[in-house]
């Protein structure tokens, strides 16, 4: 009977996680609370802390260069960039590898205009309790966190600017 029981959950697990992979809708979280406050070096050299961004839309979208989703989506959040920055946007990439020469590397062949903060230690990742490449949150003019999608499908892009358009508006 047991053995039974095990493979019943076994295949619902199975089928659940195939319906998240390949689920067409960005599985967007709706979320509430303060965005925690960091200070994080950017590519540029430049410290950016989040707290001085009130008053704008901001996106931080958490990757790493070694995540394949995270190189599909990284042109396309180039553009949103460039479409709502002078909006009232800000598009932070953060990356969270030791080793910031990879993340380096991907930005030569992928070059984008927004600012791209290292993480090297994790502790802002730790902080979003990120848990999967890329995660993406969406935090609203108040500093309060509104969105948070964990992975990428093609299409989820189109749910960022849906979300985005509508914390502009605010």
């Amino acid at each position: 009977m047991m053995g039974v029981f095990r493979n019943i959950l076994k295949n619902v697990v199975v089928l659940l996680a195939a319906g998240m992979l390949f689920s067409t809708n960005s599985q967007a979280e709706v979320i509430g609370g303060p965005a925690p406050d960091f200070t994080l070096k950017s590519r540029s050299g430049e410290n950016v802390k989040l707290s001085e961004l009130r008053g704008e839309v901001v996106m931080i979208n958490f990757w790493a260069s070694w995540c394949a989703p995270c190189r599909q989506e990284m042109p396309l959040l180039e553009d949103i960039h460039k479409k709502y920055n002078e909006l009232g946007f800000v598009l932070l990439g953060v990356n969270v590898e030791e080793d910031s020469s990879k993340a380096e590397e991907l930005l030569r062949e992928i070059p984008v205009s927004f600012p791209i903060l290292y993480d090297n230690t994790n502790e802002v990742s730790k902080l979003y309790k990120v848990v999967a490449m890329p995660t993406t949150i969406m935090v609203d003019r108040d500093g309060t966190m509104r969105y948070l999608h964990r992975g990428y499908l093609p299409g989820y892009e189109e749910e960022y600017i849906k979300q985005v358009k509508e914390l502009i508006k605010e």
